[in-house]
């Protein structure tokens, strides 16, 4: 009997990652702090961001070491400025005081710790502090859904409590409607193990806490719906079956995650179990900070860099604040 082989369509969505890229083509590239880049794959992060037109990189480090890791990557940074510095506290701090003077329009981390680079960036005294608390948020491209996603948080804020969760999803609506549609409200889903309250589950309480705050209009611009357990938001089915109605459930545009644990754990298995693409970028301060990953491929890092020319220039243009 003669094999019939079944051809089975591709079902990532439409490549958000490259309409992104490209949209940035109008824009001005941003100057763009990179922070003690002393090793050849950060160099070369930079080289490649800079070729796509979405950076101009100021290169802030001990310049001995910066030269040897541009050496070891073959490439000339003769043509960007450096600054030399000591050592990464000292970096990180010269990129956030270039910032807080508006000498640069975003920041790149390099290799150092996000913690130590944050360290700079967080207290008061910084001049980089908005109304929002500062978290992360991973846009990712996942080929079994139908739209591109936002997780949040997953790298900054550890155990959250409600007032930083408000802060969190702000974050994340201010993206979304910068990169996709300034005019829509997206589609928020707030994460926990179940999709009804619990008062022994305090993710619970926080998501019922949050839905009623956007509706007081303390969190602006966006469907906000939970508790959901993560198969109810992004599965209409699943929801249906449990008698969920929501408008959000099964098609969520943000995954708003309980701690950083359960979001760290939830963006990897996206990326290394489901194919999908994430790209970091950290949020709430006056210029967006690009964080990439060894791990990351070129789409990522490009992606992420990507994020942070949209995120400075809507900051430039108030479309934010």
């Amino acid at each position: 009997m003669k094999e019939v082989k079944v051809k089975v369509a591709d079902k990532r969505p439409r490549d958000y990652y490259k309409d992104i890229i490209e949209s940035c083509k109008n824009i001005k590239p941003v100057q763009t702090a990179v922070v003690h880049p002393v090793q050849a794959e950060v160099i070369e992060a930079v080289v490649d961001a800079a070729k796509e037109d979405l950076i101009v990189p100021v290169l802030i480090g001990p310049k001995a070491r910066i030269a040897a890791a541009a050496q070891e990557a073959k490439v000339d940074i003769g043509k960007w400025e450096l600054i030399d510095v000591e050592h990464s506290h000292a970096a990180a701090a010269k990129a956030a005081e270039l910032a807080a003077a508006c000498k640069v329009g975003a920041i790149m981390k390099g290799s150092l710790h996000t913690e130590e680079l944050l360290g700079a960036i967080v207290p008061s005294t910084s001049g980089l502090r908005t109304v929002h608390r500062i978290s992360h948020a991973f846009v990712m491209s996942v080929p079994t859904y139908h739209k591109a996603l936002i997780v949040t948080d997953a790298a900054v804020n550890i155990a959250p409590d409600l007032e930083i969760k408000a802060d969190i999803c702000q974050n994340a609506i201010n993206l979304w409607r910068t990169l996709f549609d300034h005019e829509l409200k997206p589609k928020v889903a707030v994460l926990a193990a179940v999709e009804t309250v619990n008062p022994k589950m305090q993710a619970t309480i926080d998501a019922a806490a949050l839905c009623k705050m956007a509706e007081r209009g303390q969190i602006t611009d966006a469907v906000i719906d939970g508790p959901l357990a993560f198969d109810n938001a992004i599965s209409r089915a699943a929801a249906e079956e449990k008698g969920i109605v929501s408008d959000v459930a099964g098609d969520a545009d943000i995954l708003v995650v309980p701690e950083i644990e359960s979001g760290n754990i939830l963006a990897k298995q996206l990326t290394f179990l489901g194919g999908a693409d994430a790209a970091g970028i950290v949020l709430g301060a006056r210029v967006p900070i690009i964080l990439t990953s060894r791990a990351d491929n070129l789409r990522a890092r490009l992606m992420s860099c990507a994020l942070a020319v949209k995120m400075s220039e809507a900051r430039r243009t108030g479309k934010i604040k």
